[in-house]
Order: structure tokens, then sequence, then C-alpha cells
């Protein structure tokens, strides 16, 4: 009986043996049936995928188009050159015709040719003319993409506007990375296939993914006006010795900028030259801050003492509030004492006896700290928020600024008087333009702005751009009322060389000294807008330490002037007509 209990136990584990492997087989049968079948596309995908190599083909960026439809930054077609080193049948003939037609040290070229790996890029941004003549080599391994490069066709003008892309082609600075998002555009791909030793398959072609091209910007930039400002501020460096000329002009009733200059420019399309004589043992750390400072936009990025162009807010600010009027009597004696602390006025021997009208044409300290006083610091303070002034301007431009500005428990009498006549704190060019741009255009607190709209490459508009506006920030009558008084500086007051023949132009000078005091570098300055009684568009010059005469109505005023003499009739902005209509 044992025995027999044996056999059978055997048996059944025989049996048992048998089922499980039978089991699993039909397991195993069904899971290779399920992937042969159900799954075939997904593991064919996989395989495909295994053998392919990818390569990225740049899309083309975006243009950027100015309000008369001049492109400002355009794409070149340029060539990637790049090897596979599996492919290549002769190195050191690939190494020859690399290095001669690209430039480059053997050395550099072999070490990326004998460099296992699957794609090694030796250059990018080749020339289409060379990427041609390699191609024509017909060098196994050896692979010539086309993609695009950035071209600025104006070269350096409005770079610090523009801005320039990098060698990925994304934005770095200016316009170009604010915005990015419109202007980059969907990079393609070319697929090959490879056998297991990673030689392309010749039969098996290559696919493409097209790219997707970037949308155009269309700005205010109005490159004929930025071309003849640039000339202006290029003139006026040369002959005052000065260190930067900035120009901003602008429409102050929508905030559109026609022109941002700050000169001296650079050139665009080699945005990392360095000037001639920069020594050449400089580290990696000074030639970026050196490059930083080459790029840096000053009508945005820094701020100044504005000096007396800052008299139209606390013009502005008194009239509204009723603590002066253009009547009101005032008497200079040549200062005003402020505690302990005597402020003389420009003219040291005073003004005399004079109207608020002819305190605003004299530029008179005095009269000015007067106001300021009698507004006190609160409400000085609520007309600076209301203005906009403690607010960045929110131009579509990186690295804005802000108004530095005392807080209103650390300001004294002292500061009160300084501030009221544009020292003791800094704004920044734009920031003063577009204040006074609010000011004077019945009282709409504008956001100025480079971006106008955006489209495709069939000319159709993708997105309308619409920046913020806040209504009634000085009453219609006070903004009439500043643009006369403004228009009397430029007729019969420190700012006669602003005039131009035929038009009405309002504007105020000024003459600020840089810190430390007694420096003896100065800005000159000068604010003007045309025509006076319905201002169409609002200037600004800055010119930094000229040398010899530094007054600003000597010095800056003329600019605007001639820069309007020019625009004027551009833009086909009528000027004044007498009784007759003539």
């Amino acid at each position: 009986m044992p025995e027999e209990n044996n056999k059978i136990f055997h048996r059944k584990k025989i049996l048992v043996v048998f089922l499980l492997c039978t089991g699993a087989l039909l397991a195993l049968f069904g899971r290779l049936v399920y992937l042969m079948i159900w799954r075939s596309d997904y593991y064919s995908q996989r395989a495909v995928e295994l053998h392919e190599r990818e390569r990225s083909i740049k899309a083309a960026r975006g243009r950027i188009v100015d309000r008369t439809g001049k492109v400002l930054a355009d794409n070149k077609t340029v060539c990637t050159v790049s090897v596979i080193h599996n492919q290549i049948e002769d190195p050191d003939e690939v190494v020859r015709v690399l290095s001669g037609e690209l430039g480059l040290s053997r050395e550099y070229v072999r070490k990326r040719v004998e460099k296992y790996s699957s794609m090694e890029r030796i250059q990018s941004n080749v020339e289409k003319s060379i990427g041609d003549r390699i191609r024509e080599y017909d060098l196994a391994g050896v692979k010539v993409d086309e993609d695009y490069k950035r071209f600025y066709p104006y070269g350096e003008l409005g770079s610090k506007v523009l801005g320039f892309t990098g060698g990925d082609n994304q934005g770095i600075i200016g316009l170009e990375v604010v915005y990015e998002e419109y202007l980059q555009g969907k990079p393609g791909t070319i697929l090959t296939v490879t056998d297991a030793r990673g030689i392309e398959v010749e039969e098996a072609g290559e696919r493409r993914v097209e790219p997707e091209a970037g949308a155009d910007l269309h700005v205010s930039l109005d490159m004929n006006i930025q071309s003849y400002a640039t000339q202006l501020a290029r003139q006026a460096m040369e002959t005052k010795s000065a260190d930067s000329v900035s120009i901003l002009v602008m429409n102050p009733q929508n905030g559109e900028i026609y022109c941002m200059v700050n000169y001296p420019e650079f050139d665009l399309n080699d945005p990392f030259a360095l000037p001639e004589g920069t020594p050449g043992n400089l580290t990696g750390e000074e030639e970026q801050n050196l490059l930083n400072g080459i790029w840096r936009n000053g009508c945005i990025n820094d701020t100044y003492e504005p000096g007396s162009t800052f008299k139209i807010i606390t013009a502005a600010a008194g009239l509204e509030e009723g603590v002066v009027t253009p009547e009101s009597s005032f008497s200079c004696p040549g200062y005003i004492m402020v505690e302990d602390r005597r402020i003389r006025c420009h003219k040291t021997t005073g003004h005399g006896a004079e109207d608020f009208i002819h305190a605003t044409m004299n530029s008179c300290n005095p009269v000015f700290i007067t106001v300021g006083m009698r507004l006190g610091v609160e409400n000085y303070y609520k007309y600076f928020e209301q203005f906009g002034l403690l607010k960045k301007t929110g131009v579509d431009l990186p690295g804005e600024a802000g108004t530095i500005m005392h807080k209103p428990e650390n300001m004294g009498l002292v500061e009160l008087a300084t501030v009221s006549f544009g020292q003791s704190f800094q704004i920044t060019p734009l920031q003063l333009i577009t204040t006074a741009s609010s000011l004077i255009n019945g009282g709409t607190r504008i956001t100025p702005h480079l971006g106008v709209y955006v489209s495709d490459r069939q000319g159709e508009t993708v997105q309308t751009l619409a920046y913020p506006v806040t209504e009634g920030i000085l009453s219609q009558k006070t903004s009439e009322t500043l643009r006369g008084i403004l228009e009397k500086v430029v007729s019969e007051g420190g700012g006669k060389n602003g005039q131009v023949e035929g038009y009405r132009v309002g504007g105020k000078t000024a003459t600020s000294q840089t810190l430390p005091r007694g420096s003896g570098r100065y800005i000159a300055s000068f604010l003007g807008f045309a025509p006076a009684d319905n201002p169409q568009v609002i200037a600004l010059a800055i010119v930094n330490n000229p040398q010899g005469v530094y007054y600003g109505g000597q010095v800056a005023a003329p600019i605007v002037r001639q820069l309007f003499e020019n625009i004027l009739p551009y833009l086909e902005i009528e000027g004044w007509k007498n009784e007759q209509g003539l």
C-alpha cells in the first residue's frame, strides 16, 4: 500500500507540474498575442524611436515692424554643421575640410570628430554660402542643416530698445525678451533611421516636422524719427564732449513711443563686441559687466535728478490744490531761507516782483519752494501718488527702475524745498515724460509703450495690445492752465531756444548738478510738446555732462527744436493759423 500511495502521489505531482507549465505557456502565449496584436503599434514605434536620430530645426523668429511698415528685426538663413561619429568614413578628410571652411583649428574639430556621441555640433550660425560648400563635399557623417539667425537691417539704430537674441535664438534684452512668447515660434525636427551600429539607413530616408514661424510684433517706434534723433544725439555728444545723450519722443495722448535714443548705441548684429581699446586681460565677470553697461537703456534703467523740468509737477499740484494761481504775486531776492538753510535762486541777484507765470518762465527756485511749502508734505505726497510718480510706468521693456523719493516721515522742510524744484530725489527720464504727458493731455495717466499689435505672416492681427489708463489725475481746467504757462516758457522765457516757427510749443528747461555737489558735472535737459493747445507729440532731450556751456536752455532745447522742425510736418501735425487762416 505505501508503494501504491507513492505512485499516486508521484503521478499527481507530475500532473501539477504539467498543469503549471501548461498554464505558464498559455500565459506566455496570451501575452505574446497581446503584444503582437494589440500592442504592436506601440512597440513598433518604440523600435523606430530606438533607431531614430533627431536633429532640431530652428523656427523663423517673428519680425519686429515699425509704425511705417519697416522691418526692424528679421531673419537670415544660416547653417549648423554637425558630425555623427559612427557614420564618418574618412576622419582626416572631415577634419581637413571643416577646419578649413569654418576657420577652426584642426585640434578643435578633431576632438569633436573623434567623440563617441549620437551627434556633435561643430559650429552654428554658419553663413549659408559656407554651409553650401561643405555640403558639396558630400562627406559621410557630416550634416549641414539650415536654420535662422536674427538679423537687424539698421545695425545700431534703436539697439537698446529692440534688444537681440542669443545663439539659441531666444531674446536676451529689449523687446526681443519681453515679447518672446509671440516671437519665438515652434522648432521643427529632422528624423533619420540608423541601424544597430548607428549607421544611417539610406533606404529609410528622413522624416521632417516643419517648424512654425513666430508671430510679427508691430511697434509704435518710427525709424525715421529714431534715425534723425540718433543723428542729433551724436552731434550733441561730439560738439559738447558729453558722456551720453538720451532722447525720447512720445504721443502724450496714448503713450505710444515714437523714438527712444540712448547714445552711444551698439551694433545689434555684433552685440558682444567690446569697444576699441578695451584691455585684453579682463576676467569673464569684468567683460560681462562691461557689456551690461553697453546694453543698458538709460531712459528706463537709470534714474537722475530731473532739476527744473520737475517744476511742471510742482506747478500742476499747486494749481490743482489752489495754493497758487497764474496771477499769484511773489518777490524773489535771489534766495529763500528754509530753516537754517539759505537756498539760492539761479539768478543770485533775484527776479524781484513776479507773478507765477513769470516765475515759471524764469524758473525761479524760491517761488517753487514757496509753492511746495504751501502744499505741505502730506498734500504734496498725495499728488505724487495721484500723478503716478511713485509707481513704475509699466512700459513694455525689461528692467525699469522706480522713483527714488523721500518717505513722507523723512521729508522735512529742507527736503520738501529741494524736491519742489527737482533735487534730492531721482526718477527715470521715461517717468518724467510720462507724468508730464499725463498732466498736459487733460489729466489722463497713460502707460508708455512700444507694442501695438501682433500679426501672423499673412498680416492678420492675432492680438491687439492694450495698456491701462487712469483718468482724472488732474482737472481739465488745471491741465489747460498748465499748458498755457508752459507755452509762455518757450515763447518768452528760458525755453526760447525750443521755439519752432509756425508752431505753438510748450516746455521747460532744466540744468541739474550731479552728485556729489561741486563735482562740476551737470545734466542739461529740455522737455517740449506741440501744439501747446492740443499736444500731439512730446519730447525730452537729456545731455549728460556737457563740457563748456551746460545750461538746458542752450544745450538741450535746440535739440528738441531741430527735432520738432523735422518731425512735426512729417507727422502731419498742423501749425498755428493767423486770423486770415494762413
